[in-house]
């Protein structure tokens, strides 16, 4: 990792769970790290963490809205004034809601698609553009992903959220592929974990917390810590190297 010491990170849903461990993890790591999200306090306290423990890198909070346009841009712009650009872009917002696909609410499928499938491409040709401006050859794009992109469970409230996630499978590849034909040696990445134990289930079901609670006891999951051991494990391979997809469940889970 010494390679992308001082290098500046963007890290998008920062506030809790995946994002604020891979934040914490690349401020460890000696990176300069934006951490958006629409709740600042959290990734001001995360990054008051990251000082009192004496890391070498340093966490930027950002407030920005991952559905609006406007917000990415401006914080893109943001980052160009304060920082230079972006090396690093880890599309970590996401969120799934309960919305089958023979009742479900137009508004909920739509603010899926607007945070884990638009938002996450806006970041991702910002991100881009930002590197190319400033002829960095060696960036990456990381995209957290979940099985959810590569098999559909039985379960008509997750459906929907599948289908985004299916994108971000079909994204990712499509990206490499641009990249490719850029004739850039920037990299595309996704990572797919199963059953991580975050607030992401309690959001899910936040009309049934106990069933939420179930989830996550039923089995040994997944840490958020894990998934930012590998974003560190991605971001270290050789540069002639490209992991294209990590996929990644508890032992314990079957599907």
């Amino acid at each position: 990792m010494h390679r992308w010491k001082g290098r500046v990170a963007l890290v998008t849903g920062a506030s809790v769970g995946i994002g604020a461990a891979i934040a914490k993890s690349l401020v460890q790591h000696g990176m300069k790290v934006v951490g958006c999200a629409r709740n600042l306090e959290n990734i001001e306290k995360l990054a008051a963490e990251c000082v009192s423990s004496g890391f070498s890198g340093t966490l930027i909070p950002y407030k920005c809205d991952l559905s609006v346009e406007d917000d990415m841009l401006s914080m893109f712009s943001w980052i160009k004034v304060q920082h230079q650009g972006v090396d690093v872009c880890i599309n970590n917002a996401g969120l799934a809601l309960p919305e089958p696909l023979l009742s479900g609410k137009t508004s909920g499928w739509r603010t899926m698609m607007d945070v884990n499938v638009i938002g996450l491409s806006v970041c991702t040709r910002e991100a881009y553009q930002s590197m190319k401006e400033r002829n960095i050859d060696d960036g990456h794009i990381i995209n957290i992903n979940s099985m959810s992109g590569h098999r559909v469970v039985n379960n008509a409230d997750i459906h929907f959220y599948t289908a985004s996630k299916y994108a971000v499978t079909a994204l990712t590849e499509g990206l490499r592929q641009e990249l490719r034909e850029a004739k850039t040696h920037i990299r595309a990445t996704c990572i797919s974990p199963g059953l991580v134990e975050t607030e992401f289930a309690y959001r899910l079901l936040r009309e049934n917390p106990e069933k939420a609670a179930a989830t996550y006891k039923s089995i040994k999951c997944l840490e958020a810590a894990d998934i930012a051991n590998a974003v560190v494990y991605v971001l270290s391979a050789p540069p002639h190297v490209q992991i294209g997809d990590i996929q990644m469940r508890p032992v314990e889970q079957l599907t």
